[in-house]
């Protein structure tokens, strides 16, 4: 799932200064899709193209999830090669690297099922390395990889309205045009090489780990202050202070919610896969390394399954 909010307006290509859709070429409508990884992320988007009157054929572990999806007119599809069966396209939304490898490339994977130039859309969020690596065998197999992590929450997945960063080939693009209209009305055109997308997320990610644990540092610094925490919050909300994960995630840990929309886990590993994403290309800032640091201890501190808003508890405790 993902944990930002609210994305730009305008798509970009890489090496260029006029924005273009993704897909604006052509490209015929892609009317089957595998989705493999139908949680909060693959549920929205699986129910966004349900609502356009797509076919989907839904796949996860956790049958609940699928029936819920079969209710809204989805197909069950037992196994990732299940899913892949006949599909024009395969949206793989799993959680991370390994699970997108056995999902591709498993006993039962995907991939050997897809018909030569299908797109495959791989929206973990991940190490460029491991996109990359995926991205090669699946181009090797004559498929169509689309590094296209997502950013916006389940809601803006339900309602087409949230961002993808896409990385692919001008074939994959034109191809999975159509697919990728219908999934968001925000598609970033970031470049022709997969990763890129994967490098843009960890760079969108880290910063909202960092405003998160700058927001709860602020709210726990007023509160010792002996400020009224939810009056500070509507200051900052209307001042330079203002970040918008900032304040979706305070406003509900001053209610006390910790209900995970996304947990702690989430952002602890994107932190860190930042990081050394960093720590590779031999640069080191001074807020990402302790943003990735305030995660790690709430999930030591056993709140790895709260909200990533319980990061606020840490602070506190601080």
């Amino acid at each position: 799932m993902s944990i930002d909010g609210p994305p730009l307006d305008a798509n970009a290509p890489s090496g260029g200064s006029e924005p273009q859709a993704v897909g604006e070429r052509g490209g015929s409508q892609c009317d089957t899709v595998g989705i493999v990884g139908v949680g909060n992320m693959g549920g929205g988007m699986a129910g966004r193209l349900l609502s356009l009157g797509w076919a989907v054929q839904a796949c996860d572990l956790v049958e609940a999830k699928v029936q819920a999806l079969v209710a809204a007119g989805a197909q069950a599809a037992a196994s990732p090669a299940a899913a892949a069966q006949g599909a024009t396209a395969l949206i793989v939304c799993v959680v991370d690297a390994s699970q997108a490898d056995d999902v591709l490339f498993g006993a039962q994977g995907a991939a050997g099922t897809l018909q030569a130039g299908t797109p495959v859309l791989l929206c973990p969020t991940i190490a460029p390395e491991d996109t990359e690596r995926l991205a090669a065998r699946l181009d090797a197999l004559g498929l169509l990889p689309i590094d296209s992590p997502m950013s916006g929450g389940p809601q803006r997945a339900l309602e087409g309205s949230m961002s993808l960063m896409v990385a692919c080939s001008d074939a994959a693009a034109d191809r999975a045009g159509p697919l990728l209209q219908a999934l968001s009305s925000k598609v970033f055109r970031v470049g022709t090489r997969c990763g890129d997308g994967a490098r843009t997320k960890l760079v969108n990610n880290l910063l909202a780990g960092i405003n998160l644990v700058g927001a709860a540092e602020a709210i726990a610094m007023a509160e010792r202050l002996g400020l009224d925490a939810r009056r500070t919050l509507d200051v900052i909300e209307q001042s330079s202070g203002q970040s918008w994960i900032g304040s979706d995630r305070m406003r509900r840990a001053l209610e006390g919610d910790y209900e995970p929309r996304a947990h702690v886990t989430l952002l602890q590993k994107d932190t860190r896969l930042a990081v050394e994403a960093a720590t590779r290309a031999g640069f080191q800032g001074p807020l990402g390394s302790a943003a990735r640091d305030v995660f790690a201890q709430a999930a030591d501190a056993g709140l790895a399954q709260q909200d990533d808003a319980a990061v606020l508890q840490v602070i506190r405790a601080a």
